[in-house]
C-alpha cells in the first residue's frame, strides 16, 4: 500500500470508443477510458484494505447494546428523504441488473457477460416470464393473479417446503424490507386484476395484461417523480427529460445495462443502509420489532433476531409508517450518501450474497468489482463529462492506498455526494449516470408510458399527479390504515 496507483492501459478489443452491446449482456458508457488501476495482487490488497472492517469505509457503529435503533455520528440523517428510499432503490436495482457469472476481481469483458434481468423497468423480477412460462409464480385458482402467502396476520412471499421464496429473483428475499416491497407489488397487481374485471376484462389474460400494464406504469411514475428527484435532484431529472441524455442513449428496444451504473454509481444505495430498523410498531408480544439489518446471532434461527429474509413468523412484516411518511409522526429519516458504510454490512450472511462466495464484506465486494469491469476512475469520468473532478485533497484519506488521483468509481461517487451535495443527493458524475440510465431504460422501452402515452398520470387510488410510494402501498393494502382495519379473526 502507499504511493499512487497509475491507471491501466485500455485493452483495445474490450474498451473501444464505440460501445456495442445487446440487451442480454452488460456494456459500457465510457468505452474509451482506461481502467482506474491494473488488476495486480498489490492493487487487490489495497482495495481489500480500504474496504476492510475497521478501515476508512467502516462507520464503526456501536452494536453492543443489542436490538435498538442505531444512529451514530458516522450515520447522519438525510432530512430530504425517508428510510424507505433505500429499499425502493434496491428493488429497482433487482429489476434491471443481476450479474451471476463474472468473478470478483478478475477482469471480464462486459459484452460477454449476461445480465440475468431484462434491462428495462418491466418488473420481470416480479412477473418472471408470465403466467404460462412461470406458472409457479401465479395463483393456481386464478392465473391472472400472482401468488401471495401469509405468515400470520400479514402477507409473505410464497415459499416451498424448505422455506425458499418462490420468486424470479432470490435477492428479493434478502431482508424483510425488500421482501415486503415485493409483496406489495404482488398485492398491487392482484387488486388491479380485480379492477380490470370490474371494468369489463373478458378473459383472465386480458385482466392480467391490463393489471400488469397498470402496475408497471405506476412503477415508472414513482421512479421518475419520486425516487430519482430524491437521489439525484429535481433539476437533473428535468434536464435529462427535457434536453435528453448526453452519454447513455440507447435506441428503442435496445436498452442495455452499463457497468458504470451496475458496478459503481448505483451502488450508492449501500451507503444509505442503516445498521438497524424498526420493522413494525406491533410485532412479537405487542412490542415494536427492532432489529439489525444483519446480525450473526440470527444464523440458524427459525425466527431470526435480525431483519434478514428467508423466514416466516407472525412478527416478520414491515409496518411502512417507519419508512414512508403517513403523517402519524412515526417515519424515520434516511442516512446520507457518503463514504461511511454501516458496520453490519461488513459481515453479510452468505444467504444475502446471491453467488454465496467470499468475501462477506460488502465494501470489499464493491471495490473488487471495479477490477472485474476494468472500471474507469472517477476523475476520468468527470473529465469525460466536462465536470470538475474532486481534488487529491478531497480524497486525502486514500493516499495510504494509492487511489487519491485515480479513484475507484464507486468510491468516487460516494465521496462526490459527500463533498458536492452534503450527502443529500448524488453529485454531478454519479447523479448523471444514475439519472441517464434509469430514464433511458424507461424511454427506450416501447411499452412504457413515456413511449405510449406521455401525458398519462396515475389512476390508482385517485391520487393523480401527486401519486407517491405511500399511495402505492395504500392501494396494495399494506399501509397503516389498512392494517388497522384487519379483522381480529385473522390474527
Amino acid at each position: 500500500m502507499g504511493g499512487t496507483v497509475a491507471p491501466a492501459p485500455a485493452p483495445a478489443a474490450a474498451r473501444s470508443s464505440t460501445v456495442t452491446t445487446s440487451p442480454a449482456n452488460f456494456g459500457r458508457i465510457f468505452g474509451n477510458l482506461p481502467a482506474f488501476a491494473p488488476a495486480t495482487d498489490d492493487v487487490k490488497t489495497s482495495l481489500n484494505a480500504l474496504g476492510a472492517k475497521g478501515g476508512p469505509l467502516d462507520a464503526q457503529d456501536d452494536l453492543s447494546a443489542g436490538p435498538r435503533l442505531v444512529i451514530s455520528a458516522n450515520n447522519p440523517n438525510n432530512p430530504s428523504h425517508t428510510a424507505g428510499t433505500t429499499f425502493v432503490g434496491q428493488f429497482i436495482d433487482h429489476d434491471v441488473t443481476f450479474d451471476t457469472s463474472s468473478p470478483l476481481g478478475t477482469p471480464t469483458d462486459p459484452s460477454s457477460s449476461p445480465n440475468s434481468r431484462t434491462p428495462s423497468l418491466d418488473l420481470d423480477s416480479v412477473y418472471g416470464s408470465g403466467p404460462v412460462s412461470s406458472a409457479q409464480l401465479y395463483d393456481r385458482s386464478d392465473r391472472a393473479k400472482l401468488r401471495i402467502s401469509s405468515g400470520g396476520l400479514f402477507e409473505d412471499l410464497a415459499r416451498d417446503e424448505a422455506g425458499t421464496a418462490i420468486i424470479p429473483d432470490p435477492r428479493n428475499d434478502e431482508h424483510m424490507m425488500i421482501n415486503g416491497l415485493h409483496c406489495a407489488f404482488i398485492l398491487f397487481h392482484n387488486r388491479a386484476v380485480d379492477e380490470a374485471r370490474e371494468d369489463g376484462a373478458k378473459s383472465w389474460r386480458d385482466a392480467y395484461e391490463q393489471a400488469r400494464r397498470m402496475t408497471i406504469w405506476h412503477y415508472h411514475w414513482l421512479v421518475l417523480h419520486e425516487f430519482l428527484p430524491q437521489v439525484v435532484g429535481q433539476p437533473l431529472v428535468n434536464d435529462v427529460l427535457k434536453d435528453g441524455a448526453r452519454f447513455y442513449r440507447p435506441k428503442t428496444g435496445q436498452g442495455f445495462m452499463p457497468v458504470e451504473f451496475q458496478g459503481a454509481a448505483y451502488r450508492f444505495g449501500h451507503s444509505m443502509v442503516r445498521p438497524s430498523y424498526r420493522a413494525n410498531l406491533k410485532g412479537d408480544e405487542g412490542n415494536a420489532f427492532i432489529g439489525m439489518i444483519f446480525d450473526p446471532a440470527g444464523d440458524d434461527q427459525d425466527d431470526p433476531v435480525d431483519l434478514r429474509g428467508g423466514a416466516r413468523a407472525p412478527r416478520r412484516f414491515i409496518g411502512w409508517q417507519t419508512f414512508f411518511d403517513y403523517g402519524d409522526g412515526e417515519v424515520r429519516p434516511n442516512k446520507t450518501i457518503d463514504t461511511k458504510i454501516s458496520t453490519p454490512l461488513f459481515n453479510l450472511p452468505l444467504g444475502a450474497i446471491a453467488s454465496h462466495d467470499q468475501p462477506q464484506v460488502l465494501p470489499q465486494r464493491n471495490l473488487l468489482r471495479q477490477l472485474t469491469w476494468s472500471m474507469p476512475s472517477g476523475q476520468a469520468v468527470a473529465s469525460a463529462m466536462s465536470e470538475t473532478a474532486l481534488s487529491e485533497a478531497d480524497l486525502s484519506e486514500l493516499q495510504p492506498y494509492g487511489f487519491q488521483s485515480s479513484t475507484p468509481l464507486w468510491y468516487y461517487c460516494l465521496k462526490e455526494a459527500e463533498v458536492r451535495a452534503n450527502g443529500l443527493t448524488l453529485g454531478p458524475v454519479g447523479g448523471r449516470i444514475v439519472a441517464e440510465v434509469l430514464i433511458g431504460l424507461i424511454k427506450s422501452d416501447p411499452a412504457s408510458y413515456l413511449a405510449r402515452k406521455r401525458t398519462w398520470t396515475p389512476t390508482a387510488g385517485g391520487a393523480g399527479g401527486s401519486f407517491r410510494m405511500k399511495d402505492f402501498l395504500s392501494y396494495a393494502g399494506v399501509d397503516p390504515a389498512s392494517r388497522h382495519a384487519v379483522e381480529p379473526s385473522r390474527a
